[in-house]
């Protein structure tokens, strides 16, 4: 496809960002392979040494070629990429995500890498490479994940004489008996500021639905699949299983009703998040379980992709395979997941922890969806968001609110 339009859309905007990287043969002939990566490693100074390190070991069982890893930052990190693919003096090999993924190989900007793990394919989590395929063909060898799944105050529960809520069918029958208590059975983040990977989508999944159709070409939220997970937001909150505010609050936890105790469990709930939890409420009042079971057990994982762009040269093309297969291997993906905290995106490859918290996330891993990429992703969640306020706050059935929702999803995908 022609790339051109992105070359006129981003250049004046954005090229002052790009880093020039060398992807031609150099160095006696040697193929030179350029990666940009992003802040995985939180502490900037680990990263960098944790990077460094990773040439070395590379280039010492690789010396026919040359690796460069270079640090980015993300902030205008879709400016940044878009300049570098438009101008063609970009990295071979860049971090991104599934929806960055749909969207530079729409513009021509990617290359499959199938070769790349054609070795190793069966041993991925099948989910991780169905982020990163496009028309039959893979665009994004999974590097790591993050996953999230059910959190509880396990105190609410026990003080209540209730089990654990595993189903939707549980957390209904719960509702009542928490709300005559003041608390509510589960929190739920409307504010169009947190994404629907977190709130809406797993209960879409689990209810067996999908945000779009299989060939991506039009949207499929408004299935019947989509009213029963809206009308399941919906009926809690006339039991009062849901905080008053659901349909605005926004997904902090710290200073919101479930840190105060007002709410019983966290359906969508990373790491960090349990955490914040476990220092509110007590260590030993916070435990995670799965992701919950409605028609289907699903949750949000989401994974990072070393995507290989367009820019790479047909004779660079087998050495910078070989730094996919290198980076995504089980023993670097055990070392990134340790000094990163992140998830495996391999089953032969173990979490980075030990305990029934690492134990929980480990077995979640088989019910993570990575989202749907594509390139209107953004746009429709927020073409959606609004209705699904709508319909928590009382002004639209959950049918009428995915209907309005899809009418206008529809004429922004006829449009784009």
């Amino acid at each position: 496809m022609n790339i051109r339009p992105l070359r006129t859309a981003v250049l004046a905007a954005s090229l002052a960002v790009v880093s020039t990287a060398c992807s031609a043969p150099g160095n006696g002939g040697k193929p030179e392979v350029t990666v940009w990566m992003y802040p995985v490693i939180k502490d900037e100074a680990a990263g960098k040494k944790y990077w460094q390190q990773t040439e070395a070991d590379f280039e010492r069982t690789h010396p026919d070629t040359d690796l460069t890893i270079q640090m980015q930052t993300f902030d205008k990190r879709d400016a940044q990429i878009s300049a570098a693919l438009a101008a063609g003096s970009g990295p071979d090999i860049v971090l991104i995500t599934p929806d960055q993924a749909a969207t530079y190989q729409t513009v021509g900007g990617l290359l499959p890498v199938d070769d790349a793990v054609k070795d190793d394919r069966k041993a991925f989590y099948p989910e991780t490479l169905k982020a990163a395929t496009i028309d039959g063909k893979l665009f994004g060898v999974p590097l790591f994940q993050n996953i999230n799944t059910t959190a509880y105050n396990t105190k609410i529960f026990e003080d209540a004489g209730l089990g654990l809520p595993k189903t939707w069918d549980d957390v209904l029958a719960a509702a009542p008996v928490l709300a005559k208590q003041g608390i509510a059975v589960m929190d739920y983040a409307g504010s169009p500021e947190q994404t629907l990977n977190l709130s809406f989508y797993p209960l879409l999944w689990q209810a067996g639905g999908s945000v779009f159709t299989d060939d991506g070409k039009d949207v499929a939220f408004d299935s019947d699949a989509g009213v029963s997970a809206l009308q399941f937001l919906v009926d809690l909150k006339k039991k009062g299983g849901l905080p008053a505010d659901a349909a605005t609050d926004g997904p902090a936890v710290e200073g919101a009703p479930i840190a105060d105790g007002k709410v019983a469990m966290r359906a969508v709930t990373s790491l960090p998040e349990l955490t914040q939890m476990r220092a509110a409420l007590g260590k030993d009042n916070v435990a995670l379980g799965l992701p919950l079971q409605g028609k289907e057990r699903a949750t949000y994982g989401n994974p990072g992709l070393l995507a290989l762009t367009s820019i790479t040269e047909d004779g660079n093309r087998d050495a910078a395979n070989e730094v996919l297969a290198y980076l995504s291997s089980p023993e670097r993906q055990a070392s990134l997941n340790a000094a990163a905290g992140n998830f495996p995106t391999r089953k032969d490859v173990k979490t980075p922890g030990t305990g029934p918290d690492f134990k929980a996330l480990n077995d979640s891993l088989q019910y993570a969806s990575p989202g749907e990429p594509s390139p209107a992703a953004r746009q429709v969640m927020a073409a959606l968001a609004p209705y699904i306020q709508g319909a928590l706050g009382g002004d639209l059935s959950a049918r009428e609110a995915l209907e309005k929702a899809a009418k206008e999803a529809r004429e922004l995908l006829a449009r784009s």
